[in-house]
């Protein structure tokens, strides 16, 4: 069975952060600069929180918040859910779906960050991989292989 460290092989381990007292304006400033979806909030090497495209909808622009004034603290998610590099892409796609969330850091047995996946690169890895497939079962079938 795939694990999460066989999408971040492909994908990398780079992580892009923020910390709770950057701005909303900068935090989303940098997500556009780099088309991201989510950051992870530190607070020095420990998780504080996760920052997404969500918490700027529900939280900044509902709100009627300024986001040049609002700080990422105020409005990140707090109760982040986190997985290991082993764990089961299926168990992490699961997970996503019983708990609404579309990105899902990555952390090793001492809570260091080592990635994040989100719900793109899981279902980027199932079509490489269904495509392989699919290419297989039919030079098997049309006996090429």
């Amino acid at each position: 069975m795939p694990s999460v460290l066989d999408v971040l092989t492909v994908k990398g381990t780079f992580v892009h952060t923020t910390t709770p007292d950057m701005t909303v304006l900068a935090a989303t400033q940098l997500m556009n600069q780099h088309k991201l979806g989510a950051l992870i909030v530190m607070n020095g090497d420990d998780v504080a929180g996760i920052f997404t495209e969500r918490d700027v909808l529900r939280r900044v622009v509902a709100e009627q918040l300024d986001p040049s004034t609002c700080k990422v603290g105020d409005v990140m998610t707090r109760n982040v859910i986190c997985c290991s590099p082993d764990t089961d892409l299926d168990e992490v796609s699961s997970i996503m779906k019983q708990r609404h969330v579309r990105h899902v850091p990555v952390c090793d047995d001492q809570g260091r960050v080592r990635g994040m996946i989100s719900i793109g690169d899981v279902n980027a890895y199932h079509a490489t991989h269904q495509e392989a497939h699919i290419h297989f079962l039919n030079e098997y079938i049309y006996g090429r292989a």
